[in-house]
């Protein structure tokens, strides 16, 4: 990676200013940056005999003294007796364009600092920090240039720190790390002191309600970063190994990933930043306009109920016969795609655990992919490809090309990869032939999940990722990085222990959805598909699972159900049928972590908007302005939201579809049931 580190020609003066103060013949120094409205200030010190900042918001210090610094095995630290030789800063105020996403125009509107760090002695070294403060938060990297002794670099730990004023008053929500199912946890709400070893997008609390978030943004060729607290209230960055316990290897010049803080005054103000996609380099693929957002059905609940299987058999699923009645339905209702997983050679035995069984362009006997193919040019439905590798990567990235190839040639434009194996369980063939283990989120992964990516956009495909590394906003780059997993999805309430809680949905909007898109799977209508009184249901009202195409964002959004309790339900289904997956704008209006969210969305290229609300256990009644709406027209609110009766537990189907019309100075009352929801959508009447 080039760094964007550029020396000037009083290098060598820098140098010995720094020898001076490491000698002790100037005091400490400081310098800071603060936000373009003057709210956030980021003051970066070496008063302590090693680099540390400190963030400030309306005032208040929210983020005491933290060190910062990398440790290079066999080589110096970088930061350790390092002082600030120089400094300089920046602003940028631009609007770029999404080609799909939550808001089609984007404000980077940022300050920068850069600050250049340097140590005397025998060997003088040198490394940068490249701060950038938003309005919404902040973002710090590593530019360390190639230098003596700094070539060929493998870091063995990262020292930075991240630490919280009042931590003691402070809350928190998180998920833990490394966890053996790739963050599918659900997550905690505890004290601060009480989270130990976490997973980023990582959301906090403080006693003053001010709410902070700390992620990372462009991971590309590094490890990634979780969050350990060694002290109470600190948390050091803790990079995910290699198989050989090394860290990162690069040769330099480079930079690390973006070390991000989201802050807002309150829990909605995170939902509408905008920081980490800011931080990510713009398009790398030039025109992308065969990246089509959308909604799809497929074959793919059915085998989580035990209904049907991957594997081939009486009870296999991805047939031809399957398939061409899902793109019937599809092609009716007007959705783009049919997901079909077991359609190839490989599902037949113990799949987790045969991942090099896998042929990605051989179907079964049973899927006839050419007929397939022909169908769905015929309908207007495309089929949405499967590749579950199994944690096999070696053996998946043999036949990567060919198979990309040869879903090109069958209409195929998007592809669904999955990664099914545990936690450090990646099975990588090393250049020697050995067998080597590596954690889904590693420095390797991270390379390997990006080259399908820039694989897949050469034949102009899309990428939704399952069992993924976490999201940093690299869609930003390859916009042809659809969507991912990276959370407990919908499958969970078919077979997991426990199924997904009412509150879980309340939860990630305010974590992993601030990360980026999520295919959560959501629309189940049959509710207890498992029978009455069966632990394993969803725990949603009906409208509630109606609110989540608005509340959780992906540009290609699932009808998870199957198609048979869609047509039982068409007034309900109408819902689905209209909601868009690609947004003009999006305003989070309410909300507490946890707790609720309302959350609104404009139709990009049209004048309608829709919006989602819902809630944990707890009944509540929200109401909310409809100032996002064009005041010079009237709307028609079309609202499916819970019945007097309704709850999640006892009565979720008791839905109430009404419409009223509604102006931009109106302000809507919503009754939300337990574990329940509404949707709207607000269509313009003039």
């Amino acid at each position: 990676m080039r760094s964007e580190l550029q020396w000037n020609k009083q290098g060598s003066a820098l140098l010995l200013a720094a020898v001076a103060l490491v000698c002790g013949q100037v005091q400490g120094k400081e310098v800071s940056v603060s936000s373009p409205d003057g709210k956030l200030t980021v003051i970066v010190s070496d008063e302590h005999g090693t680099p540390d900042y400190r963030v400030q918001y309306a005032g208040k210090e929210i983020m005491p003294a933290a060190r910062l610094g990398l440790v290079l095995r066999d080589g110096p630290e970088l930061g350790e007796g390092y002082t600030i030789a120089a400094s300089r800063t920046a602003d940028k105020d631009e609007t770029w364009q999404q080609p799909w996403g939550e808001r089609r125009l984007v404000r980077d509107h940022h300050r920068e600092l850069l600050v250049e760090l340097a140590r005397g002695g025998k060997t003088p070294r040198k490394f940068a920090l490249r701060l950038r403060v938003f309005d919404d938060g902040l973002g710090f990297r590593y530019e360390v240039p190639r230098q003596r002794g700094v070539e060929q670099v493998e870091i063995s730990d990262e020292r930075t720190e991240f630490r919280f004023a009042d931590s003691a008053k402070a809350r928190a929500w998180w998920i833990p790390a490394r966890y053996w199912r790739s963050y599918e946890a659900l997550y905690q709400k505890t004290a601060l002191h009480d989270a130990p070893h976490v997973e980023t997008p990582f959301t906090v609390r403080l006693a003053s309600g001010v709410h902070l978030a700390l992620h990372e943004a462009a991971l590309t060729n590094y490890a990634s970063m979780t969050l350990n607290q060694r002290r109470e209230g600190v948390f050091k960055a803790d990079l995910t190994p290699w198989s050989d316990g090394s860290k990162v290897k690069l040769r330099a010049p480079f930079n690390t990933p973006w070390r991000t803080v989201q802050v807002a005054p309150d829990a909605a103000g995170l939902l509408n930043s905008d920081l980490i996609l800011n931080l990510n380099e713009p398009n790398k693929l030039g025109d992308v306009s065969w990246v089509k957002p959308g909604k799809y059905v497929g074959i793919w609940w059915g085998m989580h109920l035990w209904q049907k299987t991957w594997a081939s058999g009486d009870k296999h699923g991805a047939t031809t016969a399957e398939v061409k009645r899902y793109m019937d339905f599809a092609a009716k209702y007007g959705f783009t795609g049919v997901l079909a997983e077991g359609w190839n050679v490989g599902w037949d035995g113990d799949w987790p655990d045969n991942g090099e069984k896998f042929k990605f362009s051989q179907p079964y006997p049973d899927f006839d992919m050419a007929a397939v193919a022909a169908y769905g040019r015929s309908k207007g439905v495309k089929l949405i490809g499967h590749h579950e590798t199994s944690g096999a990567v070696s053996h998946y990235a043999s036949q990567m090309g060919a198979a990309y190839d040869y879903a090109r040639a069958n209409n195929i434009d998007t592809i669904k990869t999955g990664y099914v194996a545990d936690n450090e369980r990646i099975k990588r063939i090393d250049a020697n032939g050995q067998v080597r283990y590596e954690w889904h989120d590693g420095q390797f992964m991270a390379a390997e999940y990006l080259r399908s990516v820039t694989e897949a956009a050469k034949r102009h495909i899309a990428i939704d990722t399952h069992e993924p590394i976490k999201d940093t906003g690299l869609r930003r780059t390859y916009p042809n990085w659809l969507s991912r997993e990276g959370a407990r999805g919908q499958e969970y309430n078919a077979w997991g222990y426990p199924p997904n809680p009412p509150e879980h949905t309340a939860i990630l909007p305010y974590t992993r959805m601030l990360s980026g898109p999520f295919d959560y799977t959501p629309g189940i209508f049959n509710l207890e598909p498992n029978g009455k009184g069966h632990e394993n249901r969803v725990r949603s009202t009906l409208a509630k699972e109606l609110s989540l195409y608005v509340v959780l964002y992906s540009p290609v959004q699932m009808a998870a159900d199957l198609i048979e309790n869609y047509e039982a339900r068409p007034d309900a289904f109408q819902f689905i049928a209209d909601v868009p997956t690609d947004w003009e704008q999006s305003r989070a209006l309410a909300g507490e972590v946890g707790e609720y969210v309302v959350m609104a969305r404009q139709q990009r290229g049209g004048a309608d908007w829709y919006l989602g609300a819902l809630t944990n256990e707890r009944a509540r009644d929200v109401q909310f302005k409809l100032d996002f709406l064009d005041p010079q027209r009237r709307y028609q609110a079309q609202i499916y939201r819970d019945g007097a009766a309704a709850n999640w537990e006892t009565a979720p189907y008791d839905l109430v579809i009404e419409q009223r019309e509604v102006r931009a100075s109106d302000v809507l009352a919503l009754h939300l049931a337990a574990g329940g929801g509404a949707a709207i959508r607000f269509k313009v009447l003039d």
